[in-house]
């Protein structure tokens, strides 16, 4: 899947949680998605911006965490997902990515 299509999924499944009352990011090199779950509802962008946590992984990483071929926390103790800021915001990113 090309950063497009991850960025629908994404957009898709924002709209389906509830807000998490923060940012968060997901930083695939030069390109990044923006959740900001600070209003009433969540809203996707591909722009950059300050986020309370920021997830840097790479497409494929993220496409097996989305399959579930991958384990969060493996791929986390791995090095191949890093994450920078909250941790608990980071935690309830599940509901995101599946």
């Amino acid at each position: 899947m090309d950063f497009g299509g991850i960025l629908e999924a994404v957009t898709a499944q924002a709209a389906n949680v509830a807000p998490f009352g923060a940012k968060l990011k997901f930083a695939f090199g030069d390109d990044v998605i923006l959740i900001d779950g600070t209003g009433d509802s969540n809203i996707v962008t591909a722009e950059d911006g300050e986020a309370a946590c920021t997830i840097s992984t790479d497409l494929d990483t993220f496409e097996k965490l989305k399959s579930g071929d991958l384990n969060p926390m493996m791929a986390v103790m791995t090095g191949k997902v890093k994450i920078k800021g909250d941790m608990g915001l980071a935690m309830k990113l599940q509901s995101l990515i599946q």
